[in-house]
């Protein structure tokens, strides 16, 4: 029985109830403290998020990825420039670089943890946006051991080519080039064809 592939699918409203919780329901990224503890009190806080990535994919294009195994949902990333993610503006290491999207967030599903599906969203997120030219992703990090949800860990982006460019005890910014990421995946994907096609057989001709 053959194994099943992986697939990363652009998130659209579509496909939003499959990012899951948390962050399905949260919106600490998308809305500023006033705007989120409103939509906590009065507001459904789905509708919220769906309102969201329905504004960013209209007004800027597409916003994240999921990735799946077969029809499984296995994780997901989140990005969109830093003018559609207002509490980016609250942390001590902003503003986020002009020339850069903002990594929001991603997760992988605990139990699929540590087979390389982050590393593989991440690397995905970086050649789309640098098709879409994009020259750079940056992210607000958890320095700490205990990092909300919402926030990745510095030691995982750093692990995925991210350096830090605005240190901070708690809240580091870090970033990624996507000059060097996509120049290195399409090197890869043209010695992988070569591969192929020094390994595939020759056709057998048949007469008619």
């Amino acid at each position: 029985m053959g194994s099943v592939s992986r697939r990363f699918a652009a998130l659209t409203l579509d496909n939003l109830d499959d990012i899951g919780l948390p962050c399905r329901s949260c919106v600490f990224w998308e809305l500023d403290d006033v705007a989120r503890t409103g939509a906590a009190e009065t507001a459904d806080p789905e509708l919220e998020k769906e309102a969201w990535v329905s504004a960013v994919l209209l007004e800027w294009g597409s916003c994240g990825s999921v990735a799946y195994t077969g029809d499984t949902p296995m994780g997901y990333v989140i990005y969109a420039p830093p003018t559609f993610v207002p509490r980016s503006g609250s942390f001590p290491t902003s503003p986020i670089s002009a020339d850069a999207i903002q990594l929001v967030t991603a997760r992988v599903q605990p139990d699929l943890r540590g087979q390389g599906i982050g590393r593989a969203m991440v690397q995905t997120a970086a050649r789309n946006l640098g098709r879409r030219g994009v020259k750079a992703i940056e992210a607000f990090a958890a320095a700490r051991n205990d990092p909300p949800s919402c926030l990745l860990p510095a030691d995982f982006l750093r692990a995925v080519g991210f350096k830090t460019v605005r240190p901070h005890p708690a809240w580091p910014r870090l970033r990624l080039e996507l000059r060097t990421v996509v120049t290195l995946t399409e090197e890869v994907e043209v010695a992988l064809d070569r591969i192929i096609d020094l390994v595939r057989p020759e056709p057998v001709l048949r007469p008619i």
